[in-house]
C-alpha cells in the first residue's frame, strides 16, 4: 500500500492515545515467559511485539520472527536456557543480514549451544537450550544495547545469576536502565557500577504483579514533529506518558525546545504545543548516541523548518531494519535537501524550498515511513509501501488522518 499526503493542516486540540512502548513490552513479555504471575496492561499492539508474543507461545522447532530485530536478540538469549528443547530461530532475508555474533559469543561463553545455520555471525541459528552455569562474560559497549538487555533479562534464571563486563563507551545506556528497572519492580537484585552490571539469581517465588507499560515515546516523535511544522500556537494531546519515563527517546520533551515545541505533563497525558516560530534558530547539534532511534525524525523535521542539522552518535543505525543513515542520506535529497552522512554521523544542509511529490522510498523501516509523513504539512509527498508502519505503529495513518492529514 502507497499513500499520497496532500498539504495538509494540523486539526488544534486532537487528542492520540499510543500504543504502549514496544521497548518494555517486548521486554516484560521475556520476563513473563519466565515468571508467568506477571501480568501486563497496555502492551503494545505492534508487529514486533504480536511476534514476540507468539514466538514465545509457540512448540514449533522453527520459529520465524520475520524484521523484528529486538525478538531475535531476546529469544536467542531466551531459547539458550529452555533445557531439552531445539529451536531454529530465522528471520526475513535482512534479519539474515543483521549480525548476532556478539550476542551468541556470550551466550557461548556462559554454556549456551548454539550454531549457525547458513552464514557465519548470521542468522538463523540452531538452539539447543540447556541450563547455563557459568556467570561472567563479557561485551563490547558501544554495540546495540539490545546485545546487553537480552542477557540482563535471563540473567535471574541463571543459577549463579550474571555479571557482564562492558568495555568502552556504554551505548544507549537508557535503554540498558530501563532493562534493569524492570528488574528491579520484579524484585530481582541488580547492581550497575561503572562498566559492570551484575544479576543476582531469583530465589525466592515471584508474587503476583501487574505492570503497566507507559505508550511509546519513538511514536511520539512523529507527533513532536506535525506540531514543530505547524503554525505557532497549535496544540496536541498525546496519552499515556510519564514525566519520569524510562524510555531514552522521552528526550524528546528536551530536543524539541529548539524546534518551538513546549511539553507539558498533567496527569498521563502531555500537551505539546509550538510557542515559537523558531527563526532564529539556524543549527541543531546533538548527540543521540542513547536515542539513536529520534534520528530519522529529528532530520526530517530541521529539514522541514529549513535547520541545519549536525548529528552524532549513530553508527548502530547502519544495522537497523535498512542502513537508516544512507536511507535518509536517499530520501532527504530527492526533496532538495544536501546531505553527508559517515558510519556514525549525519550533516544536513536544507535547501530552500521543498521538492513537491518526492516518493519516499522506505525500505521496510517503520520509522522511514512515519518520519517522513509530517512533511505533508509543507508539500504534498508520496509514502511508499506505507503499511510497513505496523511493525511498531499499525493505526498510524488513522491517528495521522485523525488530527487533519489528507490521506490517499
Amino acid at each position: 500500500m502507497d499513500i499520497s499526503i496532500q498539504k495538509s493542516k494540523l486539526l488544534n486540540h486532537q487528542s492520540i492515545q499510543i500504543t504502549g512502548s514496544k521497548s518494555e513490552s517486548n521486554r516484560l513479555l521475556l520476563l513473563k515467559a519466565l515468571y508467568p504471575q506477571i501480568n501486563i496492561e497496555n502492551l503494545s499492539n505492534s508487529d514486533d511485539s504480536v511476534l514476540m508474543q507468539k514466538a514465545l507461545q509457540s512448540d514449533d522447532k522453527v520459529v520465524d520472527i520475520h524484521h523484528a530485530g529486538t525478538a531475535m536478540r531476546f529469544l536467542t538469549a531466551y531459547f539458550s536456557i529452555q533445557e531439552g528443547r531445539e529451536v531454529i530461530l530465522t528471520g526475513s532475508s535482512r534479519m539474515k543480514e543483521r549480525p548476532i555474533r556478539i550476542l551468541v559469543d556470550a551466550l557461548k561463553s556462559l554454556g549456551a549451544d548454539i550454531s549457525y545455520v547458513e552464514n557465519e555471525g548470521f542468522p538463523p541459528l540452531r538452539i539447543c537450550g540447556k541450563k547455563l552455569t557459568e556467570h561472567k562474560t563479557f561485551l563490547e559497549a558501544n554495540v546495540s544495547s539490545q546485545y546487553i538487555s537480552a542477557l540482563l533479562l535471563i540473567a535471574s534464571s541463571l543459577e549463579n545469576g550474571l555479571e557482564l563486563s562492558l568495555k568502552g563507551k556504554i551505548t544507549s545506556v537508557p535503554y540498558i536502565n530501563m532493562t534493569l528497572s524492570l528488574l528491579d519492580e520484579l524484585e530481582i537484585k541488580t547492581e550497575f557500577n561503572d562498566n559492570v552490571i551484575k544479576v543476582k539469581p531469583k530465589t525466592s517465588e515471584l508474587k503476583p504483579k501487574t505492570l503497566v507499560v507507559e505508550s511509546d515515546w519513538s511514536s511520539a516523535s512523529y507527533f513532536y514533529s506535525v506540531v514543530a511544522l505547524s503554525e505557532v500556537g497549535s496544540k496536541l494531546e498525546l496519552a499515556s506518558y510519564k514525566e519520569n519515563s524510562l524510555q531514552g527517546d522521552s528526550v524528546l520533551a528536551e530536543v524539541y525546545k529548539d524546534f518551538g515545541v513546549e511539553t507539558h505533563f498533567k496527569g498521563n497525558s502531555v500537551t505539546l504545543t509550538k510557542s515559537s516560530d523558531v527563526k532564529e534558530q539556524t543549527s541543531i547539534d546533538l548527540d543521540l548516541s542513547n536515542a539513536p532511534d529520534i534520528a530519522q525524525t529529528i532530520s526530517v523535521t530541521a529539514f522541514g523548518l529549513g535547520i541545519e542539522s549536525n548529528l552524532v552518535g549513530l553508527h548502530t543505525l547502519k544495522i537497523k531494519e535498512t542502513d537508516r543513515l544512507v536511507a535518509l542520506k536517499a530520501e532527504l535529497e530527492k526533496l532538495g535537501a544536501e546531505i553527508s552522512i559517515t558510519d556514525a554521523s549525519l550533516h544536513l544542509k536544507p535547501s530552500k524550498t521543498i521538492i513537491s511529490n518526492a516518493s519516499i522510498a522506505t525500505y521496510n523501516d517503520h520509522r522511514m515511513a512515519m518520519a517522513f509523513a509530517p512533511l505533508g504539512l509543507k508539500t504534498a509527498i508520496h509514502i511508499q509501501n506505507a503499511d510497513v508502519v505496523s511493525k511498531s505503529y499499525p493505526q498510524f495513518w488513522e491517528d495521522f488522518k485523525a488530527i487533519g492529514f489528507n490521506l490517499k
